[in-house]
């Protein structure tokens, strides 16, 4: 654990662009200024992965972890069951305990290496981390006791009112889901009375459930207990940033490769470079807004600065920097084209010959057959800096004459292939 920072923790993520709203400014700045405070933030298993817009939730957890505060990592394995409405058009997936069970499993293997937990012995232990399970009080709840004990606390008129359940009505909303509120505040209260939890922190679109929570401990044990809500990872245009063609941009290296989680920042729009600095570096804010005020070509130097900054954070030091050399060598500023994404490719299947569509689509540039033939016919594709224009090419063994070819896909998307 390092040394803890001095000054207000609030101040800092508020200076940031981290802070949307909260339950009450004032207080909750003084408590995080005078106080250790417990907090937690919730993650449902959904995927058998994090990905970048959990990292803003874990940037949280590190700055609040360096000034002092007490993070609690809660895994969802019993929400999960039922499914977050928050900003959905349909109902999630139902998964199966098993699903849930494995996912966070990997997801605990991934918060292990950004946040410093409490180990054996260490339950008192200032600054460390806890880590629960809502399935561990959740699943064995008799839901006719649940419902008489804390059900009435809550006003179906103001849940209607909710936008997480509003803006789902003309898209139909099950009674399943109708019931999410209800359990993550119970979460809180139960953290309330466990381990002492005052503060729940999630993304702004969990700020009915986080209300719903400090209104529960409230009235059922007159309890004090407060919220804060951050800004969702957007692009200047409102867009949800780590969407990639591959969908979601993973953690996990095995979902998305070191190289391309490096591409995605290093591509980032002019206008997205300080705000992402800001977010999702430790780097000071000098650094941030001298970098983010940089124009023209010199952007250029920010946006290599924020994919590193983040690589590293994310993968480590050494994988950032095969990241960086391989980006470099692509853009011919010198550097390893070793970290490059490669296929292997088999000699034999070269002597009848591979279209050119089945080769990209084969190594996932393209999703489908069509989507490569729209990308040759709208001058989207290279191969070895030659650009190709017929769709139907057949590549052989000439082609690979000297034992791989660099496809580039668009402006910044590159693959090698090469012959084994």
């Amino acid at each position: 654990m390092t040394e803890k920072l001095s000054g207000n923790v609030f101040d800092v993520l508020k200076e940031r662009g981290f802070i949307k709203q909260t339950t009450n400014d004032e207080e909750v700045r003084r408590l995080l200024g005078t106080e250790s405070v417990r907090f937690y933030i919730g993650f449902d298993a959904t995927a058998d992965s994090l990905h970048v817009g959990h990292f803003m939730q874990i940037m949280t957890f590190m700055w609040m972890q360096k000034y002092g505060h007490r993070p609690i990592v809660l895994i969802g394995g019993g929400t999960t069951m039922v499914g977050d409405p928050s900003g959905r058009q349909d109902m999630r997936q139902i998964m199966t305990p098993e699903m849930i069970t494995e996912n966070g499993k990997k997801f605990v293997s991934l918060f292990e290496r950004f946040i410093d937990f409490a180990g054996p012995g260490e339950d008192d232990a200032p600054g460390k981390a806890i880590l629960l399970n809502n399935a561990d009080w959740l699943l064995p709840l008799n839901y006719i006791e649940f419902l008489r004990d804390y059900g009435k606390y809550f006003s179906v008129n103001n849940m209607l009112r909710m936008e997480c359940y509003k803006s789902r009505l003309e898209q139909g909303l099950t009674f399943l889901e109708f019931n999410y509120l209800l359990m993550q505040s119970y979460d809180f209260l139960e953290m309330y009375r466990r381990v002492g939890c005052t503060m729940q922190f999630g993304g702004d679109d969990q700020w009915s459930n986080i209300l719903g929570g400090t209104d529960l401990i409230r009235r059922a044990d007159g309890g004090q207990a407060y919220g804060m809500t951050f800004t969702l990872l957007t692009t200047s245009e409102g867009i949800k940033m780590g969407k990639t063609q591959a969908g979601a941009l993973w953690l996990d290296a095995s979902k998305t490769s070191t190289y391309d989680f490096f591409q995605y920042w290093r591509n980032v729009e002019d206008a997205d470079v300080k705000n992402c600095l800001a977010l999702l570096t430790f780097l000071p804010m000098e650094e941030v807004n001298r970098l983010g005020d940089l124009k023209d070509s010199a952007i250029n130097e920010a946006k290599e600065v924020l994919a590193f900054e983040v690589t590293k954070l994310v993968h480590g030091e050494e994988e950032a920097i095969k990241a960086r050399d391989a980006s470099r060598a692509l853009f011919a500023d010198g550097g390893s084209l070793d970290d490059i994404p490669t296929s292997d490719i088999d000699g034999d299947r070269l002597k009848e010959g591979i279209g050119v569509v089945e080769l990209i689509k084969e190594i996932g540039l393209v999703a489908s057959n069509s989507e490569g033939f729209r990308t040759i016919e709208q001058g989207g594709l290279t191969i070895d800096d030659v650009k190709i224009t017929d769709a139907k090419l057949v590549l052989n063994e000439d082609d690979f004459a000297s034992g791989s070819i660099l496809i580039r896909k668009g402006k910044k998307t590159f693959h090698r292939v090469q012959l084994v």
